[in-house]
């Protein structure tokens, strides 16, 4: 089968690949579209000690069972998957935490993702969906999962509710986006969007209602927020959330761009700022995104660019080099 390999640091190369082997719970999937994740793209840059080369990325995915040896799922299923592959069995999983898995691994990272015409993952992570979702749709669950799960845990943090709060999102990715449409569905009626990319803020304008500003052309607003969320995770990004929250506030934290760096935490003191930190999602959170999906929670996600798996290599260098409006690519099978 053709794949889209990670092979060094800022490139990728469309290989031949075995045929995927059909465990025992595990079904085969047919790939109809896989998604370009951040991830993706901080392993293309060679800055994800977890991803080496020789890899096949992708974990944002939506196919058909073509084989099963589960009795849950049968041939001929639409599905999309959650790339968590958990125990089960621990602390976490018993309680419905499973993202925080003590034995998780992920396909994508610790075994071949999406990027390929085939992909074997166990039937536990695998949801069906309806036939009123296409498959670009559907492979967006996961980075919508994402947003899902982040909102939600903030709500059991903010003062008040999302209506009466002014909300910032930092970063126009597909996270931050979709973060911002989520809100808007929500009730949030006043989101405001940092974004670097004058094409992302135009889509996030148009797509999410969104004030847009550049942090790089104008400052960030001290204490002027109720509610951030950063979806990038870089040392300036940080900065700038603290700056922006208002005494009392509640900051979400998503993005991992910088793995470490100080914070201000004189201010998150004394300001009684609460900071959270997030990761994907559980499988409770991806049931919920399917139906928030087909009830349009998220828009039309017209904002979704496609391009073919052979094109996948180029996919990565306009990603890289911030030639596209759209915050999320969706890599199609060339037949």
């Amino acid at each position: 089968m053709k794949a889209l390999v990670y092979t060094q640091p800022m490139q990728m190369q469309l290989q031949e690949r075995p045929y995927p082997t059909l465990q025992a719970g595990e079904v085969i999937i047919k790939v109809a579209a896989a998604g370009i994740c951040g991830s993706d793209l901080h392993a293309f840059h060679g800055h994800d000690p977890r991803r080496q080369p020789g890899l096949v990325l992708g974990h944002e995915l939506a196919g058909v069972v073509v084989a099963s040896a589960s009795p849950r799922l049968q041939e001929g299923q639409r599905v999309t998957a959650n790339p968590l592959i958990t125990c089960g069995n621990c602390e976490y999983c018993r309680a419905g935490r499973d993202n925080l898995c003590a034995n998780r691994s992920m396909i994508g990272m610790s075994r071949p993702g999406a990027f390929a015409e085939f992909l074997a993952i166990p039937a536990a992570s695998v949801i069906p969906i309806p036939d009123s979702l296409s498959m670009v749709q559907a492979a967006i669950t996961e980075p919508a999962a994402t947003a899902l799960h982040a909102i939600n845990l903030s709500l059991r943090v903010l003062a008040r509710p999302l209506p009466e709060l002014r909300t910032l999102v930092i970063g126009g990715g597909a996270v931050g986006l979709l973060a911002a449409l989520l809100l808007r569905s929500y009730g949030c009626r006043r989101v405001s969007m940092a974004e670097v990319n004058p094409l992302r803020r135009e889509s996030a304008h148009e797509r999410a209602g969104c004030e847009v500003f550049n942090p790089l052309q104008a400052d960030t607003p001290v204490d002027a927020f109720d509610y951030v969320i950063d979806a990038v995770g870089a040392k300036a990004t940080r900065h700038a959330a603290l700056q922006a929250i208002k005494p009392g506030g509640v900051i979400m934290h998503i993005g991992l761009q910088d793995w470490t760096s100080e914070i201000d935490m004189r201010k998150l003191t004394l300001a009684e700022v609460s900071l959270l930190g997030t990761y994907t999602y559980s499988m409770a959170d991806m049931h919920a995104t399917v139906q928030a999906l087909e009830d349009g929670a998220f828009g039309d996600l017209g904002w979704v660019e496609t391009r073919r798996m052979s094109e996948g290599a180029q996919a990565f260098g306009d990603l890289h080099a911030q030639r596209t409006a759209s915050s999320k690519l969706v890599l199609l099978p060339d037949v």
